[in-house]
C-alpha cells in the first residue's frame, strides 16, 4: 500500500469518459458522440496550422497577443479582458481552482456538464446540483441551494447534454440573487449555433458585473477539438487571476494561428451553422414521428428520449452496428436517453434510416 494520500475529494471523482470514436469490427460510417462541428475545420484554419510546422522548436506565445486580438475584433470585445486556454475546459478548472476549496460548494443545474462537480471535487469542495425541469435549467431551483458556502455556480447555456437554454432576462435575475462573493460562471460553448432572440451569450452580464465571466471554445462551430483551443471573457480581476494561475505556455503555436484563420473564414462558420439549422429540426421531426422523444435543441447536438435504460441501451448498440455511434449519457443521470450530434446530410439521414429499422424491428 502506497503511504501517498491524494487531497480530499479526489478519490470520489468519477474519471470523465468521453464519447467513443470507434466500433470495433465495424466501419465508422459517422462519429456523433463529441458534438464536434459537422463540416470539420475551415480550410484556411488547416492551412495556418500547417504553415507553422517549421517553427516547431520556437514556443508559443505566451500572452495568446494575436489570438485575444482576433477574437476582440471579430466579437467586438476588449482584448486585454480575454484569456486564452488549452480548451475551455482548462479555463474552468483554473477558475474553480482559483476560487472554490475546501469548505466551498460549487452549484450547477442537476443535468449540466459532467466537468463541473469533478472540478469541485478536484479541490476538495461540494458539488451541488440544483433539480431541473423538463430537463431545463431552473433559476428558482438553483438560487434556492445558494448558501453562505456557494462561492461558484456554473450555468452551460445552452446546456450540455440537453441542448435547452435560458433566456438572457432568466440568467440575469440568477445573477441579482446571487451574493457579490459568488462567481457565475457561463458556459457558453455552443453560443455560436443560438438564433433565438430572447438568448445572450454572456457578454451584456459580463460588462456590467464583477463577479460574472463567460467560457467560449473552437471545439464546436469551429471544428477545433483536436487543438484544445479555449477563451474566457471576463472583468479585469479575474483575468488577473486567471493570468497568475495559468501555464505560461497553455496555448500552442499551431492552435493559436488556426484560430484567428477560423475566425476569419466566416464562410466557412455560416456554412457550419446552416446546416445545423437545417438538420437539426429535420432530424428532430423524423425522430418524433418514429414514436421516439428528442428533446428541444438549440446546440448542435439532440438529446433523444428512449423510455427506458434498456431500450436507450439497444438503440445504441443498433446504431453502433450500422457504424453510427452516438453518445450514452447514464454518466449525467439520463439513462434511457441517447444525445445525438448533428452531422452532415447524409449522416443524419443514416441516424433516421437506422431508428426508423430499429423501432420497426420492435425494439
Amino acid at each position: 500500500m502506497s503511504a501517498l494520500t491524494p487531497r480530499p475529494g479526489i478519490m470520489k471523482i468519477a474519471p470523465y469518459v468521453p464519447g467513443k470514436d470507434s466500433v470495433e469490427g465495424k466501419q465508422t460510417i459517422a462519429k456523433l458522440s463529441s458534438n464536434e462541428g459537422a463540416l470539420g475545420p475551415s480550410p484556411k484554419a488547416m492551412a495556418a496550422y500547417a504553415a507553422v510546422a517549421a517553427d516547431l522548436h520556437r514556443y508559443p506565445d505566451g500572452d495568446c497577443s494575436g489570438l485575444r486580438a482576433a477574437i476582440g475584433r471579430h466579437y467586438g470585445l476588449d482584448p486585454a479582458r480575454i484569456v486564452c486556454g488549452a480548451g475551455s475546459d482548462e479555463l474552468l478548472n483554473l477558475l474553480v481552482r482559483a476560487y472554490c476549496g475546501p469548505g466551498d460548494q460549487l452549484l450547477y443545474s442537476q443535468y449540466g456538464f459532467m466537468m463541473y462537480p469533478i472540478n469541485a471535487l478536484g479541490v476538495g469542495a461540494q458539488p451541488v446540483a440544483a433539480p431541473e425541469k423538463n430537463y431545463r435549467t431552473d433559476i428558482d431551483g438553483l438560487l434556492a441551494e445558494v448558501t453562505d458556502r456557494t462561492r461558484v455556480v456554473c450555468l452551460a447555456n445552452p446546456n450540455n447534454p440537453t441542448g435547452s437554454y435560458v433566456t438572457k432576462d432568466d440568467v440575469r435575475r440568477l445573477h441579482a440573487g446571487l451574493p457579490k462573493n459568488v462567481l457565475l460562471i457561463i458556459d457558453a460553448a455552443y453560443a455560436e449555433y443560438v438564433s433565438k432572440n430572447d438568448y445572450e451569450a454572456g457578454v451584456e452580464l459580463v460588462d456590467g458585473a464583477e463577479n460574472v465571466v463567460m467560457t467560449r471554445t473552437f471545439s464546436k462551430i469551429y471544428g477545433l477539438g483536436g487543438l484544445r483551443l479555449g477563451w474566457m471573457y471576463g472583468p479585469a480581476g479575474v483575468i488577473d487571476v486567471l493570468s497568475r494561475l495559468r501555464q505560461p505556455f497553455n496555448v500552442n503555436a499551431a492552435a493559436q494561428a488556426a484560430g484567428i484563420a477560423a475566425l476569419a473564414d466566416l464562410a466557412h462558420t455560416d456554412a457550419s451553422r446552416a446546416n445545423n439549422d437545417t438538420w437539426l429540426p429535420w432530424l428532430a421531426a423524423e425522430l418524433g414521428q418514429l414514436g421516439l422523444a428528442p428533446r428541444a435543441s438549440v446546440g448542435n447536438f439532440v438529446l433523444v428520449g428512449f423510455g427506458s435504460k434498456d431500450r436507450a441501451a439497444a438503440a445504441n448498440d443498433w446504431m453502433m452496428n450500422d457504424g453510427l455511434i452516438p453518445r450514452m449519457v447514464g454518466g449525467y443521470g439520463l439513462p434511457d436517453h441517447l444525445r445525438i450530434t448533428i452531422g452532415t446530410e447524409s449522416e443524419v439521414r443514416a441516424v433516421k434510416e437506422s431508428l426508423a429499422r430499429f423501432v420497426a424491428a420492435g425494439k
